[in-house]
């Protein structure tokens, strides 16, 4: 069964893998709606989008897949940095719920770091929580010092979640981001925990510790990138059985999880990639 946790400070429950839709629109639609179903069949009920993807065509998808369902699901869109002005903001998500077909997200993010004052969205993510189109907010791609400064516009317990890369070769906010979602009750996000099609489904330990298990690789470095307890991640399926393969649960002994940080080392730490 999948676990779920604490969305931040909100006091929400979230599984804690979910399904990502990045790049869906690439795929054969009708295809991306079962898997997305298939997901939610096997548990996974958080499902994670944008008005960044294919313009809106992918949250367009996400309504198809979470039609008659809606209660089922965690559903988070975000806005675009450039729409992200007070007013922008409150008509992008308007946007977005009409995609969606829905009338409420569960948490809408700031994609990345962009030119409006913060200060506008977070007033904006305010006023949609006030009016109850949105249940809470957070970010996506904001390193430390851009976290801290959202920390101290919006105040703690605000920010329920902060979204950024994370997978076995990409363990950067390990060093710092990580660790300060944590110490302010910020769920931590990752996103294309199998590299974006670069996954490393060969390597010896993976496969040594997968066997032991009965599940593949990418089901183990699922249950390693979820370790923390306030992490979550969002791997993309658009083939429902994929959908149904990321829900398997695998539970890593610690000697486990020491073999994958030797063969996958976090490396140096420095700032998250610029969108």
């Amino acid at each position: 069964m999948i676990e779920r946790r604490r969305w931040g400070s909100t006091g929400l429950d979230v599984t804690v893998i979910g399904q990502g839709t990045w790049q869906m629109e690439q795929d054969d639609r009708a295809q991306c709606v079962r898997a997305l179903r298939a997901g939610l069949d096997a548990g996974l009920t958080h499902i994670d989008t944008a008005e960044l993807y294919g313009r809106g065509a992918v949250e367009a998808i996400v309504g198809d897949a979470i039609e008659g369902r809606r209660d089922e699901v965690f559903l988070v869109s975000k806005v675009l940095p450039s729409n992200a002005s007070r007013a922008g903001t409150i008509a992008a998500c308007e946007r977005s719920l009409r995609a969606l077909r829905t009338d409420r997200l569960d948490c809408y993010l700031l994609h990345w770091p962009g030119e409006h004052p913060l200060e506008e969205t977070i007033a904006a993510f305010e006023a949609l929580a006030t009016s109850g189109k949105i249940r809470s907010w957070g970010v996506s791609n904001f390193d430390v010092e851009e976290m801290e400064e959202a920390l101290r516009i919006a105040g703690e317990g605000k920010i329920a979640c902060n979204q950024v890369l994370y997978h076995l070769e990409e363990r950067a906010i390990e060093h710092e981001v990580l660790p300060f979602c944590e110490a302010h009750d910020i769920a931590l996000v990752g996103y294309s925990p199998f590299g974006s099609g670069r996954f490393p489904d060969r390597d010896e330990t993976l496969e040594r510790i997968a066997k032991a298990h009965g599940a593949t690789p990418y089901q183990v470095a699922l249950a390693f990138l979820t370790r923390h307890p306030s992490t979550f991640t969002i791997p993309k399926a658009a083939d429902p059985a994929h959908a149904v393969d990321n829900a398997r649960v695998v539970r890593l002994s610690e000697e486990d999880v020491r073999a994958i940080d030797a063969a996958f080392p976090r490396g140096r730490a420095r700032r998250l990639p610029t969108l």
